[in-house]
């Protein structure tokens, strides 16, 4: 007797399997330990509980024949008998046009009480950085508005610069001023553990009505599990690299990569990683140039990059500081000193660097730019000396021509946090101070 396959295997090939599915075998903290199969590190997973909405965990590592996980929520109502349901894909984000205007949790949902709009495209939040020869060089400004940045520390479009300061300094303030006063066609701004009464007043009085339009704000708070810290600034670069892929130029600000390590540093620490530097796994460094390394420019569009450092008593050799330092395009050391004595921005030209400022700056603007540095580098040497009342005039000519203009120098360093000056003006009184 023959028998006829075929129906069967139309039957098998139209059939809806059941999900693999698994329990929880034990819960420390906040890491769960899961006994289920067919899953992946990077995979998102459900976990059941009575009663309530199920829970989102991710797998960041497999112990012998358990899946580890951590929950992207509260662990509150998962027992050993919770059953985790693996989703088979990592963790994406939807975006679109429409989502300008939008303020959206560490993991790309609705923050701000609206329903996502329709049409917006599903998204990875993992993806690797763009090819080396893909990349456009970095060959015109970007004018953020402030004169210390704009004048001595030009910024190219595409550029990835760290500002480095301790807490209190007037990081986060500075950041806000670029957030109004940069020229790009759209902005997407990342708060990593930052105090929940900020994210209101950042939305209310730094961005504003106009400014949050082009805007895209992602908000992990200090309260928010590690892993929702960690991921908040994935989905927000995922949500960068979309409007440059179509050819936009794109002003990303993420505050802080400090937060964010601390947040891979717990993570990697709950799922069993020895720590090495100064309590910091492997793992974060490896992270870090692989976050840090999607943004820039590319082949369409570009991200050009802020992200803020915070130096513990201006530590700038502190591993993150030091790491974050190696692979960024330039950096900005904002100094204690210069804040207590009232100057904002509270830039040290001297400690700070654009490394594509002669790419993107005029011969002339650049002169300028290098003779101030040396008048303020000749004050420098000096400063003590006049503090003392032990400089005489003639021992050092820039000494005397930096000790003669230092009114104008310290005029054209300090702006208030709401005053934004064109790039053109910027040069033009660089150019007539130093002449």
């Amino acid at each position: 007797m023959t028998l006829d396959l075929l129906p069967l295997r139309a039957a098998l090939d139209g059939a809806d399997p059941l999900p693999l599915r698994g329990r929880v075998t034990r819960l420390t903290g906040m890491v769960i330990e899961a006994a289920v199969a067919g899953v992946r590190t990077g995979d998102v997973v459900e976990i059941a509980r009575p009663g309530r909405s199920p829970l989102l965990a991710e797998v960041v590592g497999l112990r012998e024949d358990r899946a580890v996980v951590v929950p992207l929520g509260e662990p509150t109502g998962v027992g050993a008998d919770s059953e985790v349901v693996p989703t088979g894909a990592p963790l994406g984000v939807h975006v679109g046009e429409a989502l300008l205007g939008r303020v959206l949790d560490g993991l790309g949902r609705p923050a701000d009480g609206l329903p996502l709009p329709p049409g917006l495209e599903e998204w990875p939040v993992e993806r690797p950085a763009p090819a080396p020869l893909s990349r456009r060089p970095v060959s015109r400004p970007l004018a953020l508005g402030i004169r210390a940045l704009d004048g001595l520390l030009t910024v190219g479009e595409g550029q990835r610069l760290g500002l480095f300061a301790g807490s209190g300094v007037g990081k986060s303030t500075l950041l806000a001023q670029v957030a109004r006063g940069a020229r790009a066609d759209v902005s997407v701004v990342c708060l990593v553990g930052e105090r929940g009464r900020e994210v209101r007043e950042f939305v209310d009085r730094v961005l504003g009505p106009e400014g949050l339009a082009r805007s895209v704000l992602v908000v992990a708070t200090s309260d928010a599990p590690a892993l929702v810290r960690l991921r908040a600034a994935h989905v927000a670069t995922a949500v960068a690299e979309w409007f440059a892929d179509r050819g936009r130029s794109v002003l990303f600000l993420l505050d802080s990569v400090t937060r964010y390590a601390r947040a891979l540093r717990e993570v990697g620490l709950a799922a069993g990683e020895p720590p090495a530097r100064q309590g910091y796994p492997a793992s974060v460094f490896a992270a870090l140039p692989r976050l840090l390394e999607r943004t820039g420019n590319r082949e369409r569009g570009a991200i050009t990059a802020l992200y803020t450092v915070l130096v513990a008593g201006g530590d700038m050799e502190e591993p993150i500081a030091d790491e974050v330092r190696g692979i960024l395009d330039g950096h900005v050391v904002l100094e204690r000193r210069l804040a207590a004595a009232g100057r904002f921005p509270a830039v040290d030209p001297l400690q700070s660097v654009s490394r594509v400022m002669p790419a993107v700056v005029a011969p002339g603007h650049l002169a300028a730019a290098a003779r101030l540095r040396a008048l303020l580098a000749a004050h420098e040497r000096v400063r003590d000396l006049v503090a003392l009342g032990a400089y005489r005039a003639g021992a050092d000519a820039d000494a005397d021509a930096a000790l003669a203009r230092l009114p104008e120098i310290e005029g054209f360093l300090r702006q208030g946090a709401d005053e934004a000056t064109p790039l053109e003006e910027t040069v033009a009184r660089l150019e007539a101070l130093v002449r």
